[in-house]
């Protein structure tokens, strides 16, 4: 009898394992990715120094 329900519990543990996962398609949440963008603030004070520049030259 000990054999009997030894097998039926190995029998059952093996079932479940078998079938751990289900049909439906796995939920992924989407990777967000963010982008750094405080290096683009210093592209304005370029320009205005170049134009300081071009401002400069062209009064002399």
């Amino acid at each position: 009898m000990k054999k009997l329900a030894l097998a039926a519990a190995l029998s059952v543990a093996a079932t479940t394992t078998a079938f751990a996962g289900n049909l439906e398609e796995p939920i992924v949440e989407p990777v967000i990715i963010e982008e750094d963008t405080s290096g683009t603030g210093a592209g304005w004070v370029i320009l205005v120094v170049l134009a300081a520049l071009i401002a400069v030259a062209a009064s002399s």
